[in-house]
């Protein structure tokens, strides 16, 4: 049988850069909990760019399971997507060969695949922007209601979205807030100064100046929960305007340090809450 034709689902991939898994749950978002129960699971890396890389291999993040072979549980892991794409013949082996999930998708299944991200990082002219049809820069880091009307949908060919969200990611601001109320971090704001320009990094700024107090680490937290809170009323508007054929799958890309053990942020960092991560998936009916 011609693979193509027993792909069904839309599917689309949000990922809510930087947040960890208990912000997530502590924002106690009802509309993202339609799609079913929040895991927490692990990351298979810390910074934005290589984790994007393994969640379009299909790699999700991981679940950690004890007594079991590498090579299985990814084999497992792959076979989730005949659920995620309606599809009832995907193999580990069909992935495989091209081993990047856009690619896949378009060539292998007929999907139509479009990126829409908000990270710099992510910009089109990475090696990440391989396989799809349309893969956008936002004009803004923080703005995943921006990108719903720009989602399209045909009932002759399944779409396939990335959508990379960057309210949770440091400085953790909603698209309606002043730029001159987001939080100043010495040595860690001047890498974002030009955060909704077309550019990858930037410079460091190295002060010599004492670490975030307890009072500001606290606040950043706040301010990542609140962010989630937010996105739960856009994913709101995301489900009034997807077909009913549609599975998502939402999840960070990694976590985030607010003043643990003397850590704040992600990156260069080896600690666990920088790898949990909130997971959870569902079709839409």
């Amino acid at each position: 049988m011609d693979p193509r034709k027993t792909a069904r689902n839309n599917y689309i991939l949000i990922v809510f850069d930087s947040c960890r898994y208990d912000s997530f749950q502590r924002a106690r978002p009802k509309t993202i909990k339609r799609l079913g129960p929040v895991q927490k699971r692990w990351s298979y890396a810390s910074w934005t760019s290589p984790s994007h890389y393994n969640l379009l291999i299909g790699l999700m993040p991981h679940t950690s399971p004890k007594h079991v072979y590498a090579s299985e549980y990814y084999k497992k892991d792959f076979l989730q997507f005949n659920e995620r794409l309606g599809c009832d013949d995907i193999e580990f082996k069909s992935i495989v060969p091209k081993m990047f999930l856009p690619s896949f998708l378009r060539d292998t299944l007929g999907y139509r695949t479009n990126a829409m991200v908000s990270l710099p990082v992510l910009n089109p002219k990475t090696i990440l922007n391989t396989g799809f049809d349309q893969y956008r820069l936002m004009d803004k880091h923080n703005d995943m209601r921006a990108m719903i009307p720009q989602m399209k949908f045909s009932e002759e060919q399944p779409s396939f979205y990335l959508l990379n969200v960057g309210e949770t990611h440091y400085p953790y601001a909603l698209p309606d807030e002043p730029q001159d109320q987001w939080p100043r971090i010495s040595g860690v704001h001047g890498v974002f100064k030009h955060l909704d320009d077309e550019v990858v990094g930037g410079k460091l700024l190295v002060r010599k100046e004492k670490f975030f107090d307890n009072k500001k680490m606290e606040m950043l937290r706040d301010r990542q929960v609140a962010a989630v809170k937010y996105l739960d009323r856009v994913v709101e508007e995301l489900f009034d305007v997807v077909p009913k054929n549609t599975y998502i799958t939402i999840l960070a890309d990694h976590g985030e340090l607010f003043g643990e053990d003397g850590y704040f942020g992600h990156g260069p960092i080896y600690h666990e809450k920088v790898w949990e991560v909130p997971f959870v998936e569902g079709k839409l009916r």
